[in-house]
């Protein structure tokens, strides 16, 4: 499953260079594996959305949905399930990262309740792929 998994993050260019696909599954499954929604359709990987979770804050990664799938509602069911699972452990926010240039991703973000915070985003490498 892991391939056909980063399969459908290539097609959605959310695979970058500074990333390993296959690393972050495997830091997924060390912590909190059940936070890792797959979603599938006549046994094909469709959709995906990792939840990793700091306690007060989530930090979705992965959204992604098949692209001739999108825009039918699938990456709202998972991210309505995504946010059920934590309001379940009582999180209070989720944050999420999108590229400036993923235009189609801002919007869809937006549409669904999300907003800008003000803050800007910095990253450490702790750990190069």
């Amino acid at each position: 499953m892991e391939a056909a998994v980063v399969a459908l993050w290539r097609a959605c260019g959310l695979v970058r260079p500074a990333n390993d696909p296959h690393k972050d599954i495997r830091r997924k499954q060390r912590v909190n594996p059940e936070w890792f929604l797959v979603g599938e359709l006549d046994d094909r990987v469709i959709a995906t959305v990792m939840l990793p979770t700091k306690g007060h804050a989530a930090g979705f990664n992965y959204l992604a949905v098949e692209p001739a799938l999108q825009r039918r509602g699938l990456g709202q069911a998972m991210l309505a399930r995504a946010e059920e699972l934590m309001r379940g452990v009582k999180c209070a926010k989720i944050n999420l990262q999108v590229v400036t240039s993923n235009a189609a991703a801002i919007a869809f973000y937006e549409s669904i309740g999300f907003a800008q915070d003000k803050v800007l985003s910095f990253g450490k490498r702790l750990e190069v792929d």
